[in-house]
């Protein structure tokens, strides 16, 4: 079995960004992206999904937060693609029913080749921490479209801002983990009728 590791960089006038990825890794991180919160939840999508995960982000946050997490989503999302490569013998399919305290989150991901974003959340405060709590759609956004694939996302239960954040980067985690696992009875095909992803 190769390594399926992506590294990608990104540089614009806005944000200057170099993402590593192991998705066969042991959820090790080293996150810096100047926005405390986002950082912590990178940080648990890596552990939780046991990918190795490093990211330094520079962006324009004297400006909001948007730029940064948004190119992010994107250079995540191309990570993911090309760690995955061909798809080959993968489930493809991963789904997750997080709780945390209060907070209960599904999402489903499909390893399609096709970029699509459901999102059924409910945050009721502007910000936690540094960052915007709108940027929580955008940054999931970007990363399907990036990645070529789909992310459903829906709010069960909660109130707690900061635990139905983490409750969907924890299931999205869970859910991509899932999804990139070898399925021995594939015997190396694409799991598609078409034969191709």
């Amino acid at each position: 079995m190769s390594e399926r590791i992506a590294e990608i960089s990104r540089k614009t006038s806005e944000t200057d960004i170099k993402l590593t990825i192991d998705l066969d890794g042991a959820g090790n991180a080293e996150i810096d992206t100047g926005i405390g919160f986002f950082d912590h939840m990178l940080n648990s999508f890596a552990r939780h999904g046991f990918f190795n995960l490093n990211v330094k982000a520079i962006g324009d946050i004297i400006v909001d937060s948007h730029h940064t997490i948004e190119d992010t989503g994107i250079v995540l999302g191309q990570a993911i693609a090309k760690a995955v490569g061909d798809k080959q013998g993968i489930e493809r399919f991963g789904s997750f029913l997080l709780p945390m305290d209060d907070a209960l989150v599904l999402c489903a991901v499909d390893l399609s080749g096709r970029p699509y974003l459901y999102y059924d959340m409910t945050l009721t405060t502007e910000k936690v921490g540094y960052m915007d709590t709108e940027m929580v759609k955008e940054f999931f956004y970007a990363v399907s479209y990036s990645a070529g694939m789909n992310i459903h996302l829906k709010q069960i239960s909660g109130e707690n801002n900061h635990h139905i954040i983490e409750a969907a980067f924890k299931a999205f985690a869970k859910s991509l983990d899932i999804a990139t696992r070898y399925n021995d009875r594939l015997e190396g095909n694409v799991l598609s009728t078409k034969g191709s992803l």
